[in-house]
């Protein structure tokens, strides 16, 4: 959290320059205030105050790579030409001198060899793609684990997915243009994805590649998509997202000195924040910049152009579409026939069931947490994880089966540099899959209640020094220092219930109560007392009877009042 010196929301940021602005800049302002009201605006904006905590820049991480890939895909643009139609390569790279392949990896070849710093700016491209996928990743689950995505910002959580689903998908047509032999391997995969939709899946495969696989259109297409349908969606979404919204309410901070539910404790905008944004920009550039020079990624003149009838060994998608290749490698070949059509359960679970157990129930968990916690109350202050056990055992469950299914998307690899067999890894990952959630589950609920247990000794107790003193009668006790005020505040600030008491009522006189007859009612009870029952226990502080002792004693609230 931010030191005693940032400024309070509304209060920072009074400074006034010592001299009067020119005439011009004074009249153009003025012309301006008259027409759009700026003045107003401009003052509130210079003082609004930003948490100054490391995750809040998680978001700018991912916006600053969107910045890079729009330059850079700019420039591609310049060089690349999106079209199948076929030509015979005869440019710098003599190892490709004479072979058959489309306009679209032939000009990707010139493009590295041929145009001037193209290589690294197409590595840019690629990289802050990576980066910007990871951002967006990460950001989320941070708004998960601390319950950001609470009222009231359920509209900014369901935008953030869907530019999750955008990014994830807009990185496979740009990673597909190329039409190199790997990237083809993946529209490969595409085209199986589509066509087990059941009923309209051949319909989409015929409307999407413009006939047979791989025909000539689908590179076109997906060029359209990737540099106009996409990028527009996502240059609206972003500002929405990262601007608009976040401006109009207030930020989000975890518990601390100086924070609470209606204050937001921090730096103003100017120009303490938009000093430290720009940086951060640049260190995002930066860091691109460093990993196109020196970390070589997607080299397509090694892999040649697409030929369907070829395939190169050891394939891996990038990152971010490991969860799709791990499901078709470990899914059993499962079919079955109704009213007369095949549908290949090997491909529709893990390519459509998979990601709408995925996407689908991020978008409705805010919605189903409060359903189950009975909280409608307005939300500024985060959760710490270890508050919330049961949300945050949900969240590391989700995240392992998303693991296991990006690691056994390399079951090739594994085995071959492990020397374990094919079938093994398989079969492993296949009870992992499921096991792994539960046991994440499981181990994330304890690790939480052992956190909470440590908090509450600190503030009891004090900090452990590792010094080891003996009293006169010969007992050894170790020091312990008294934390601070402003280092035990995040332990024991109050701060909003998370969940109240939706418990059934009992019968009364042998007669039940109406909600007690409803199935629904009983299950959201039951879901209530497993969500309430180990919520972080706030401590309440008073001065110790003992004057020479300068700790405070703690007394423990009901862990099942609801506060966390």
């Amino acid at each position: 959290m931010a030191g005693s010196s940032g400024a309070v929301s509304g209060t920072g940021g009074r400074g006034r320059a010592s001299g009067k602005p020119p005439r011009a800049v004074d009249a153009s302002a003025r012309a301006l205030d008259e027409r759009f009201g700026t003045t107003g605006f401009l003052r509130k904006s210079m003082r609004k105050a930003f948490p100054d905590q490391w995750s809040f820049l998680l978001g700018e991480i991912a916006m600053y790579s969107f910045v890079i890939i729009l330059l850079t895909g700019v420039f591609l643009t310049l060089f690349f030409k999106p079209s199948m139609h076929e030509v015979i390569y005869d440019g710098s790279y003599t190892k490709l001198k004479g072979v058959a392949m489309s306009e679209a990896y032939a000009s990707t070849l010139k493009i590295s060899f041929d145009v001037r710093g193209g290589l690294l700016v197409r590595q840019m491209h690629h990289w802050a793609t990576l980066i910007f996928m990871a951002a967006i990743l990460v950001h989320l689950l941070r708004n998960f684990f601390t319950g950001a995505f609470r009222k009231p910002r359920e509209l900014n959580w369901l935008i953030g997915l869907v530019m999750l689903v955008l990014v994830m998908f807009n990185g496979l047509f740009g990673y597909s243009l190329p039409d190199d032999l790997l990237s083809g391997t993946g529209l490969r995969v595409l085209e199986g994805v589509t066509l087990s939709v059941p009923l309209v899946g051949t319909y989409l495969v015929m409307f999407l590649f413009g006939g047979e696989f791989p025909g000539t259109d689908i590179i076109p297409r997906l060029y359209v998509i990737h540099v106009l349908l996409i990028p527009g969606i996502l240059a609206a979404l972003i500002p929405l997202h990262a601007i608009v919204l976040t401006w109009r309410q207030t930020h989000t901070q975890f518990p601390g000195k100086g924070s609470s539910n209606t204050t937001v404790r921090g730096y103003p905008f100017f120009p303490v924040f938009i000093g430290k944004t720009t940086a951060f920009f640049l260190w995002v550039l930066g860091v691109s910049t460093l990993l196109a020079a020196f970390v070589q990624i997607n080299p397509v003149w090694l892999y040649g152009p697409y030929d369907p009838g070829a395939i190169s060994s050891g394939s891996q998608p990038d990152w971010y579409m490991g969860w799709l290749e791990g499901g078709l490698r470990i899914m059993p070949a499962w079919e079955i026939d109704v009213l007369g059509h095949t549908i290949s359960l090997s491909v529709a679970i893990p390519g459509l069931v998979v990601l709408g157990l995925l996407i689908g129930g991020l978008a409705a968990y805010p919605f189903l947490e409060r359903w189950v916690t009975g909280d409608h109350e307005t939300h500024h202050l985060l959760d710490r994880p270890r508050d919330v056990p049961a949300r945050t055992g949900l969240g590391v469950a989700g995240v392992v089966f998303y693991g296991v299914l990006w690691l056994a998307g390399g079951n090739d690899v594994i085995a071959e540099r492990f020397h374990i067999s094919l079938y093994w890894t398989t079969w492993i990952f296949r009870g992992l899959v499921i096991l792994g959630p539960v046991l994440g589950y499981v181990i994330a609920y304890r690790i939480c209640l052992g956190l909470q247990r440590r908090d509450l000794g600190i503030a009891e107790h004090g900090l452990e020094t590792g010094t080891i003193r003996m009293s006169p009668e010969g007992r050894f006790s170790e020091v312990e220092r008294p934390m601070s005020d402003e280092e035990i505040a995040a332990i024991t600030d109050p701060r909003p219930p998370v969940a109240v008491p939706l418990d059934v009522p009992p019968p009364v006189e042998g007669v039940e109560s109406p909600r007690a007859r409803r199935g629904a009612q009983r299950v959201r009870a039951a879901l209530n007392r497993r969500f309430r029952a180990d919520l972080v226990a706030v401590p309440e502080r008073h001065p110790a009877r003992d004057a020479d002792d300068g700790r405070r004693a703690i007394n423990g609230s009901d862990s099942g009042s609801g506060s966390g």
